[in-house]
């Protein structure tokens, strides 16, 4: 179990640190990064993860796929909360990491902030973790092997995806331990409840669509 939370911790702080360290780094650089940059560094930080740390952790990397994976009986309940903490530790570091590195005002530590509406963002944010659990499931939890081999490059390309064309909206977080690092450590809090609730939200619905697919020896199995 420690191995799995060192893990945890590792791979959620090189998510945080690299992800939200592009949009900082895009700030100080007058845009040097891009917006397709930013959302590329967060698909290949997770690609690169999963392959790193799959076979240790899982490389949940996110409390709402962690509640997916226990939602679909395919976590025990008791690593749960263990897991969930580790994460958000390890983004408050990677944020603190970031503020020691960069001016606090640049750009909010990459803070999660909606653009309009908080319910628009709270609704893409539900939306896009929904999808997000529904690849990690089917592709990771697939009966070919030759499929299984490739989640790192699905699920990598569903966050570069939904990076790209949602962020500028919703910051696309699908991860509350993403949001929750930036927001604490920057003091913006404003809506960080939208990222605390709908990424679980949207997972848990991925779940539901996973197991709406499974054949019905499938789900009496599990």
């Amino acid at each position: 179990m420690s191995r799995k939370l060192l893990a945890e911790f590792l791979g959620t702080y090189f998510l945080v640190f690299a992800g939200t360290g592009a949009i900082v780094i895009n700030g100080v650089s007058g845009g040097k990064v891009g917006h397709v940059g930013i959302g590329l560094t967060f698909g290949l930080v997770v690609l690169a993860l999963i392959y790193t740390l799959g076979d240790v952790s899982g490389a949940h990397i996110n409390p709402a796929v962690t509640l997916g994976f226990w939602a679909a009986r395919l976590f025990p309940r008791a690593h749960v909360l263990p897991y969930i903490l580790t994460q958000c530790l390890g983004a408050c570091l990677a944020s603190l990491s970031l503020h020691l590195l960069f001016p606090l005002d640049e750009t909010h530590l990459g803070a999660t902030l909606p653009f309009g509406a908080e319910a628009t963002s709270f609704l893409l944010e539900v939306f896009l973790t929904w999808f997000l659990m529904f690849v990690v499931l089917q592709v990771a939890c697939g009966k070919e092997p030759d499929k299984r081999i490739f989640v790192g490059v699905a699920v990598g390309a569903v966050i570069a995806l939904e990076a790209i064309f949602a962020g500028p909206i919703c910051g696309a977080s699908m991860n509350p331990a993403r949001s929750l690092g930036p927001a604490l450590v920057s003091g913006h809090l404003q809506s960080l409840w939208i990222y605390l609730l709908a990424p679980p939200l949207g997972a848990l619905l991925g779940v539901g669509c996973w197991l709406a697919l499974q054949e019905p020896a499938a789900r009496s199995e599990e």
